[in-house]
């Protein structure tokens, strides 16, 4: 069997604790900030995991990481 390429876009946004849980950001810190109180903007800077439906399809993204 041939190795599976890394998906380099998922690369770039995703990571693997020891664990297996899926690391991510937050969506929604890009732009039209003004109108995003302080609190919702300082929640988004945090990391956040994956959700149990969403972890396994990444996790087939970025095999070897």
């Amino acid at each position: 069997m041939p190795k599976i390429k890394t998906h380099r876009g998922a690369a770039k946004r995703f990571g693997l604790t020891k664990n297996g849980k899926v690391k991510m950001n937050h969506a929604n810190r890009r732009h039209i900030l003004t109108k995003k109180s302080t609190k919702r903007k300082r929640g988004l800077r945090k990391g956040v995991y994956a959700s149990d439906a969403n972890a396994p399809v990444i996790k087939k993204l970025i095999p070897y990481k």
